[in-house]
């Protein structure tokens, strides 16, 4: 289920609760509505209030984190696989049908990590590598080096192709980092609890749905900041995929 899908979900159930308090207030005698029992309500809320503020703050903190670490390991990807080519591109003319694998090894790679180009039933199988890059490190792996440089050259192209693979499998992993449905549930209810408690004490004139429908609001986009941040590549605030894809132009070149 999308994050739009999801927050939109959540704003008709807190504002659901919201109408609920309205519509409670309405039914109840006017003294179960006392002094004594506005106070008792307000404290459960407060705690509950409580919960939900830090519950959110350390949901947007961690997803934001996660967005900032999956953002930081495309980046480093991009940059190893132009160091790869480079150090290929070094080594000599012998390299060159590596280098070549490589670029075509690219484009699968992204079409995996964003998730285009593949049905339903196969997002959720294990990661394996193409064979096109498995070929390409088994065949650095059997370059000949002839001379101590070559050697040298060799074995850093090895590293960071060895490096490049624990990327790749990181985001990979990290492509569904999403959060439990019933977590979210819970979160909601909270929040739609917090909201009914507003309109059992006080009348919802204009002003009061206008504030009620912006606070719901806001707290949707929260859950759906949360959501977005939470799968760096799909949705809306998704990663570009562009500076990988355009590591590709120099290689083979």
């Amino acid at each position: 289920m999308s994050p739009i899908v999801v927050s939109l979900i959540a704003l008709v159930v807190i504002l659901g609760g919201a109408l609920f308090g309205a519509l409670l207030r309405n039914a109840l005698p006017e003294h179960h509505l006392a002094d004594d029992t506005r106070d008792y309500v307000r404290l459960g809320t407060g705690l509950i209030a409580t919960i939900a503020a830090l519950v959110l703050g350390l949901l947007i903190a961690s997803a934001n984190s996660s967005y900032d670490t999956e953002s930081s390991q495309v980046r480093r990807l991009t940059a190893d696989i132009i160091l790869l080519d480079q150090l290929l591109e070094q080594y000599g003319p012998e390299s060159r049908d590596v280098r070549d694998l490589l670029r075509r090894a690219v484009e699968p790679l992204v079409e995996r990590i964003w998730r285009q180009d593949i049905s339903e039933s196969t997002k959720g199988t294990p990661f394996r590598a193409t064979a096109v890059s498995e070929d390409a490190f088994a065949r650095i792996q059997a370059l000949s080096p002839k001379t101590d440089a070559q050697r040298s050259l060799r074995d850093r192209a090895i590293q960071v192709a060895t490096d490049t693979a624990q990327t790749r499998l990181l985001l990979f992993e990290h492509a569904d980092n999403s959060i439990p449905m019933p977590f979210l549930a819970v979160l909601v209810f909270w929040l739609a609890v917090i909201f009914m408690s507003f309109s059992l004490f006080s009348r919802l004139t204009p002003i009061n749905i206008a504030a009620t429908l912006v606070f719901a609001i806001s707290a949707s986009a929260a859950l759906f900041l949360i959501l977005e941040l939470s799968q760096p590549f799909v949705g809306l605030m998704q990663l570009s995929s562009t500076p990988l894809r355009n590591a590709l132009a120099p290689l083979g070149s």
